[in-house]
């Protein structure tokens, strides 16, 4: 009779154990990593890419999490807001949205850009998609007049759409040589690495807004 009780305990234990894989058992939110090369990962393997490094750390902390890369280097905000529909499928519940850099790079109209980001943040709005908009500075080439312009995007949108804002996707690692590669503009591994732990209150703090998953 004791032998039964205790092998139904057993049973009942390990049951449980079975339903808490990672977080308590709650399913992987997933997200999609929208940018271009600086999340995609020019030069690194695909391990140290943003989305994969991002993915590890937040395990690490107990968070379940899916993260697609659907980073294209060299893509603009209006090729992100061109793609949209493929990149982001449709059972995906968050996205983190960094574009932009490639447009200020080219000296694009911030206009042009703010539309294809406005248009982005509509799209996944209606859909029901969260989204946490990476801001970017534009480089000082173009002169004051057009890093206001460009600089004064992301803030803007993220006030009109209501959605959290990480001011400045390469917080800690821009102009830092030794967390660049030779380009000058791309982050190396440990650049990613900075990268991830500087945006990761951010992201857990807009995980903790979506239903199924605390942070």
């Amino acid at each position: 009779m004791h032998i039964l009780v205790l092998g139904m305990v057993l049973m009942t234990a390990g049951a449980g154990f079975a339903q808490a894989p990672g977080a308590a058992g709650a399913k992987p939110i997933k997200i999609v990593v929208l940018g271009d090369s600086l999340s995609a990962g020019l030069g690194l393997t695909g391990s140290a890419a943003f989305p994969e490094r991002l993915q590890k750390t937040l395990e690490s902390k107990g968070i379940a999490v899916e993260i697609s890369n659907a980073g294209v280097s060299g893509d603009t905000s209006s090729g992100g807001r061109d793609r949209l529909d493929w990149s982001v499928p449709e059972d995906t519940q968050a996205v983190i949205l960094e574009l932009g850099a490639n447009d200020a790079l080219r000296g694009t109209d911030p206009a042009v850009t703010k539309s294809a980001l406005s248009d982005i943040l509509a799209r996944l709005k209606a859909r029901g998609i969260a989204v946490l908009l990476c801001g970017m500075v534009a480089p000082p080439n173009y002169g004051s007049d057009y890093s206001a312009r460009f600089n004064a995007i992301y803030p803007d949108l993220a006030k009109s759409f209501g959605v959290p804002l990480y001011p400045f996707f390469l917080e800690g690692v821009a102009a830092d040589a030794k967390l660049n590669q030779a380009d000058g503009l791309h982050p190396t591994a440990e650049g990613v690495d900075v990268i991830v732990k500087n945006i990761l209150p951010t992201v857990q703090a807009f995980l903790g807004t979506i239903s199924g998953q605390r942070s």
